[in-house]
């Protein structure tokens, strides 16, 4: 009983050893490594218009939904195009800007 107990343990000993013994592996050549060129964007970012707000935004895109996607492309804008803050606190907004006009 002892014997084929030694022998079961040896046998594993060898199994495990043969397992993680360091195995043969060499790079021929020079390996290259290219690196894709990035792709364009698909749609360009928008320019800044003369009007603004969240009504205008939406008549001209189209899609007003897309508005409350999280995940909409980056033409639709993000929130913090629309809402307006106090200058004392920047942090903080009052409001939704629905109509806006620069100068």
């Amino acid at each position: 009983m002892k014997k084929h107990l030694v022998l079961g343990v040896l046998v594993f000993a060898v199994s495990a050893g043969l397992t993680f013994g360091q195995g043969l592996s060499k790079t021929i050549g020079n390996p290259t490594i290219t690196i894709p060129a990035p792709k364009p964007s698909a749609t360009p970012v928008p320019v800044q218009s003369a009007r603004g707000g969240v009504i205008p935004t939406a008549v001209r895109n189209g899609n007003p939904l897309q508005m409350l996607n999280p995940r909409a492309p980056v033409r639709y804008g993000n929130s913090q195009q629309h809402i307006t803050t106090d200058p004392r606190d920047p942090g903080k907004p009052n409001g939704v800007s629905l109509f806006a006009w620069t100068f």
